[in-house]
C-alpha cells in the first residue's frame, strides 16, 4: 500500500493548534502506511506536552526531503525564523501570525514538491497574519493563490463528520459566497460561480462514496416564490443548474432554505449548495457545532481544517474539544485515499 505523508500546520502557536496536536497525535495510532509532518514552533508543542504531562511523540526533521525514507510516525519541521519568537498562550500577538504564515509557506512548498500529499491547517488569527506581513484574509485565499489556483476557483465547504459515529447522515454544505456583506451577496451569485461550486461539490461527495443530487438553495425566501419575492432563482440559479446538468451533474432545486436542510440532514441529499454564509452554516453548526470540518474544494491537494478559531480563551483550560480536529484529520485521511483509488 502507498505510503502517505499528511502535513499539519500548527496555525497560531498562541492558540489551540499546538494543544490539539499534542492531545491527538500523542495518543493516536498512526496507520502503518502514514506519516504526520507537523510544521510550526517546537516551543509551543513543548509547552503543551508539559501541560498534559506527555512524553515527546515526534521526531524532529531538518531536511524534509528525507521524509520519503522514514517510517510511519509523527515528525516535526520547524521553519527557519520562528524558533526565537515568543508565543504567549492565549494572546493575540504578531509573532503568532508570523509563525502561522511562515509555516503555511513551508507547507505550500512541500505540497508543490510532492513531499506531502495533503494539508490540515490549525486555526490562525487573520489580523495577526496580516500584521505580520502576509496580505491574505485567511487560509483559503493564501493557499489558493500560492498554489496557483486563484481565489475565485475554490469553494468553501463545511461538513459534519465524526469518525466515531459511522456512516449516519450528516449535513454537508458548500457556499457560493463566503464573507461579503449581505447587501453584496446578490451581485456575487452568478452562473459561472454556481456551476463551479456545483461541480466541486459533486466531485467531493463522489470522493466520499456518496450518491444523489446536490440540493441547491434559493437566494430569496421561499426560493423566490415563482418570482413574486425575487427573480434570481429564475434568472440565474435555474439556468446555472441546467448548465450543470448538461455537464452530467446531478442537482436538484432550487429549494427554500428553510426546508431543504431538514431533508438533507436526513440523508435525502448528500450535500447542499447555499448562496451565502449564514444561510448554510447556521443549520450546519446547529447540528455539528463540535465536529464540523472545513474543506477547501478546488485546490490541487486535499486541505481540511477544524471549524473553529484560535480559541485563545480556552488555551490552557483543558476545556477545548478535540472532536473537530480529529474529524479534520480523518477527513484528510479519507480524501487522500480516495485520490489514490480514483
Amino acid at each position: 500500500m502507498t505510503m502517505h505523508t499528511l502535513c499539519v500546520t500548527l496555525g497560531d502557536p498562541c492558540g489551540l493548534g499546538p494543544e490539539l496536536a499534542v492531545r491527538l497525535f500523542s495518543t493516536e495510532n498512526i496507520p502503518e502506511n502514514e506519516r504526520i509532518l507537523l510544521i510550526g514552533p517546537e516551543s509551543a508543542l513543548v509547552r503543551e506536552m508539559e501541560r498534559y504531562t506527555v512524553e515527546p511523540f515526534y521526531e524532529r526533521v531538518t531536511q524534509p526531503e528525507t521524509l520519503g525514507d522514514r517510517p510511519t510516525g509523527v515528525y516535526l519541521y520547524e521553519p527557519f525564523g520562528i524558533a526565537d519568537l515568543e508565543f504567549p498562550p492565549g494572546k493575540a500577538v504578531v509573532a503568532g501570525g508570523m509563525a502561522a504564515g511562515i509555516s503555511l509557506e513551508a507547507a505550500v512548498d512541500f505540497l508543490k514538491h510532492g513531499l506531502v500529499g495533503g494539508l490540515l491547517t490549525c486555526p490562525l488569527n487573520k489580523a495577526m497574519l496580516q500584521q505580520a506581513g502576509f496580505e491574505f484574509p485567511g487560509h483559503t485565499e493564501f493557499l489558493s493563490e500560492k498554489l496557483g489556483v486563484g481565489r475565485d476557483k475554490v469553494c468553501m465547504h463545511l461538513c459534519g463528520h465524526d469518525p466515531e459515529d459511522g456512516p449516519d447522515p450528516k449535513l454537508r454544505v458548500s457556499l457560493v459566497t463566503t464573507h461579503p456583506a449581505l447587501k453584496d451577496v446578490p451581485g456575487l451569485v452568478n452562473e459561472e460561480r454556481l456551476v463551479l461550486c456545483l461541480r466541486l461539490t459533486s466531485e467531493f461527495t463522489r470522493a466520499l462514496g456518496l450518491s444523489g443530487a446536490v440540493a441547491v438553495c434559493g437566494l430569496n425566501p421561499h426560493a423566490g416564490e415563482a418570482g413574486h419575492i425575487g427573480s434570481e432563482e429564475a434568472d440565474i440559479i435555474l439556468p446555472a443548474m441546467e448548465k450543470a446538468r448538461a455537464h452530467g451533474l446531478d442537482v436538484a432545486g432550487p429549494f427554500p432554505a428553510d426546508t431543504v436542510f431538514h431533508f438533507a440532514a436526513k440523508g435525502q441529499y448528500p450535500a447542499v449548495l447555499a448562496m451565502y454564509h449564514d444561510q448554510g452554516l447556521g443549520p450546519l453548526k446547529l447540528l455539528h457545532f463540535s465536529e464540523a470540518v472545513n474543506v477547501t474544494l478546488g485546490l490541487p491537494y486535499p486541505r481540511t481544517s477544524p471549524d473553529h478559531g484560535t480559541g485563545y480563551d480556552l488555551v490552557g483550560t483543558g476545556k477545548a474539544s478535540v472532536k473537530s480536529f480529529r474529524a479534520a484529520y480523518d477527513m484528510l485521511h479519507r480524501l487522500m485515499r480516495s485520490q489514490e483509488t480514483a
